[in-house]
């Protein structure tokens, strides 16, 4: 009998099954079935590299990074991991869950505080008020204390094969609704650049307007042959960030090493996350995201984003719908196993009926190591690649 593992390293084109990427095989298969099967793996490799390599070619490209980014080898916090670290004290939170009416069963953190920010509308609750204060200290601390450096192999990977695009392409965008600094620290070892739309000076003060500006290398001979710099990306950070502060007169966004939690700009895990998205700096963030999937020509990466943000999810959904030019790669480690669940039901219909949407069952560094190296390319896969860039 032939055993072929189905549950990692797979991917599902539009209107097709599952093709997996890796097999094994049980001791007494026949040389004939893993032949077969070996054949198929080979094949199936070669469509999602061509599929892969036709999608970097594609003027815009565009990643939105979840929570599952920073997790697993990377260390980052799960939503359990958060629920546990807030209710640890039960003398402190049973009395909490008890006057907000939320089970002990249920351990969602963001319906938990959902729950108690309700409650202190109607009621001057000193106890649940500081409930909130510390679970908000207890959350930014667990999204900062995790970050090595050694653990982001794979952010690495993903933009240093994002980097070598064409450099007259639009920039890549990356969206992330992470507070912390995994993509910074990832380029800073890689020795690429981020604007996010903060100065160059310091203090470093957000401001838009430094979206629009890019880096050019200047020509040391004074000639006019000035060139865009390789390896320049926007990041667009939806919920804020561990190191964002509002200043002192609250009239500015600044980047500060550990703010405390009074002052630290973030969105913090609740139902509220939708209205708190209509204040800056997060309007503007937010705008530019639902731009990006209106552009033509795009493709939108998302990683390890569990489709459980409404304001999030629901203009990919439409965007798929009503945008003709653009390509939707989703990668997570469970994507068979979501298929159910509610935007993720949907995205398999619309994948099943013909549109341009991709599944790929993998963590966010396996999937940067499936992204063909566009430097490293055969002679006939740059011709090919040169064709197709003249053709578009």
């Amino acid at each position: 009998m032939l055993d072929v593992d189905k549950t990692v390293l797979k991917f599902r084109a539009p209107q097709e099954d599952w093709r997996v990427l890796i097999v094994s095989y049980e001791a007494n298969a026949e040389e004939d079935a893993k032949g077969k099967v070996e054949a198929e793996v080979k094949a199936a490799k070669e469509t999602l590299k061509n599929t892969l390599l036709t999608s970097l070619q594609m003027q815009n490209i565009v990643v939105l990074a979840g929570s599952g980014t920073s997790q697993g080898t990377v260390g980052g916090p799960t939503m359990m991991n958060l629920w546990d670290e807030c209710t640890k004290e039960a003398k402190n939170s049973d009395p909490i869950l008890e006057k907000v009416k939320h089970s002990k069963e249920e351990k969602n953190i963001e319906n938990l505080l959902s729950r108690c920010e309700a409650y202190i509308q109607f009621n001057d609750d000193v106890a649940v008020k500081d409930f909130i204060k510390v679970s908000r200290s207890k959350i930014l601390t667990s999204c900062t204390k995790f970050l090595k450096n050694e653990n982001l192999a794979g952010h690495r990977t993903l933009l240093h094969r994002l980097a070598r695009r064409r450099v007259r392409d639009s920039r890549v965008k990356i969206f992330t609704t992470n507070y912390d600094l995994c993509f910074e620290n990832a380029a800073s070892l890689a020795g690429l650049v981020l604007i996010d739309g903060f100065s160059f000076a310091l203090p470093r003060v957000y401001d838009p307007r430094y979206f629009n500006y890019d880096i050019v290398r200047r020509s040391r001979n004074g000639e006019d042959t000035n060139s865009y710099l390789e390896g320049v990306f926007h990041l667009y950070k939806l919920h804020g960030s561990v190191n964002w502060a509002h200043s002192l007169d609250g009239d500015k966004i600044i980047m500060k090493d550990a703010p405390n939690p009074n002052e630290v700009c973030l969105i913090y895990p609740a139902s509220g996350k939708y209205r708190q998205t209509y204040s800056q700096p997060h309007l503007e963030l937010f705008a530019q995201y639902l731009t990006s999937l209106r552009e033509p020509n795009t493709c939108f990466i998302v990683s390890g984003f569990g489709f459980n943000d409404e304001h999030i999810a629901e203009p990919i959904i439409s965007a798929v719908k009503t945008n003709p030019h653009l390509r939707l790669i989703v990668v997570d480690p469970f994507c068979d196993k979501n298929s159910e669940k509610s935007y993720w039901k949907e995205l398999y219909a619309l994948a099943s009926q013909g549109d341009d949407v991709w599944f790929i069952n993998s963590s966010v560094a396996d999937f940067a190591n499936l992204i063909p190296d566009l430097k490293s390319l055969t002679p006939a896969e740059r011709l090919a690649k040169d064709v197709k860039s003249m053709v578009d």
